[in-house]
């Protein structure tokens, strides 16, 4: 018979001992779930900021929203360089600059540097790295752009801007005009320029839009008299020379002659006169005037510029070495080619037209 083996009571110190090995060999779960367990880890180890660290970085937020929001309304002033600045992209209401009054403002800058900042908006696709067209502030590029090439100074090679975001390209045309309106005071001839070239490169529907969303403050009579620059624009703006010296008087006389249908008459004779300043080419002018002041107005003009009823694109322009301006343009009833120059009249046109006729009978 096997000898039964007698059992021992384990003492304290074999107890201790097979604990500590139970729990070397068995994990330790912890009674939270993991995630929350995550987020334990996460706050352990993250750093403990004061009341005080806590306001300031909420203040920094603010006013970096802040910041945020007052630079997408064209509030904050940013430094540009100008050859990012596109000062071609809209056609400008001014057409001549004052050289007296230029120097004037170079020197200022030069003196007092830039205290107007000007105003700038991003174009929808950039022209040979050049990001931004002006609202306003076109004779301030000009003056910079002057001075830079006058003296070389890296400080005249960026201008002071804000950043406009007007909502369409008419926003920034009325932007435009609204500057000039209040800050130096447009021609009658200006005005009538600008409502007319804003119209043919479709930026507005027609002059008429043009007038009404350019000048929208202006009363319903001065409204009435841009249609009517714009009238003697379209008709005759590549044949002045003075445009800008006619008075309200006058340009109202010389429209009411074109509508009367003294147009071809007007251009032959601008085309053949020898005109020397402002007053020849008004001698020249008022001699068609005045036969055809009383006459029966032209039915087809309407008594108001000519609307154009849908939206041209403008070709290339071509400008031959007798001083000859071809473009072409097209509408949606087809091409068109437009002729300038102050020897273009009717019996050119006609000949061009069989020439061109001839050209197609052979195709």
């Amino acid at each position: 018979m096997a000898k039964r083996r007698k059992l021992e009571a384990p003492s304290a110190e074999d107890l201790d001992r097979i604990e500590q090995e139970f729990r070397s060999e068995t994990s330790r779960r912890s009674p939270m779930a993991p995630i929350a367990q995550v987020a334990a880890d996460a706050a352990q180890q993250s750093q403990v900021l004061d009341a005080e660290t806590r306001s300031q970085t909420a203040r920094d937020r603010t006013d970096a929203e802040a910041h945020r929001a007052a630079q997408d309304k064209g509030l904050v002033m940013v430094e540009v360089p100008l050859d990012q600045i596109d000062s071609d992209d809209m056609v400008r209401d001014r057409i001549t600059m004052d050289e007296a009054e230029m120097d004037e403002l170079r020197a200022s800058i030069r003196q007092n540097g830039l205290r107007l900042p000007v105003e700038l908006y991003e174009l929808i696709e950039p022209n040979d790295g050049r990001k931004y067209g002006i609202i306003s502030g076109y004779r301030r590029v000009l003056a910079m752009r002057g001075l830079l090439a006058a003296t070389g100074d890296a400080k005249f090679s960026t201008i002071k801007a804000l950043i406009k975001l007007p909502a369409t390209l008419p926003a920034a045309f009325v932007a435009m005009v609204e500057e000039n309106e209040v800050r130096a005071d447009l021609s009658h001839f200006e005005r009538g320029r600008i409502a007319a070239l804003s119209a043919q490169n479709g930026i507005f529907d027609s002059v008429g839009d043009a007038v009404n969303q350019l000048f929208a403050s202006a009363s319903k009579a001065k409204r009435s008299k841009v249609r009517s620059f714009a009238l003697v624009f379209e008709a005759l703006g590549d044949m002045l020379t003075f445009p800008e010296s006619l008075t309200e008087r006058q340009g109202l006389r010389l429209a009411n002659a074109l509508r009367a249908g003294a147009e071809s008459e007007i251009r032959n004779l601008l085309a053949e006169a020898q005109i020397e300043d402002a007053e020849d080419e008004w001698v020249v002018l008022e001699s068609v005037i005045e036969q055809n002041e009383g006459a029966p107005r032209d039915k087809t003009r309407g008594g108001r510029p000519r609307m154009p009823s849908t939206r041209r694109q403008r070709g290339p322009e071509i400008t031959t070495s007798t001083g000859f301006v071809l473009r072409r343009e097209v509408d949606e009833r087809g091409y068109s080619i437009r002729f300038e120059g102050r020897k273009v009249d009717v019996e050119m046109v006609d000949a061009i037209i069989r020439e061109v006729e001839r050209w197609l009978e052979k195709s």
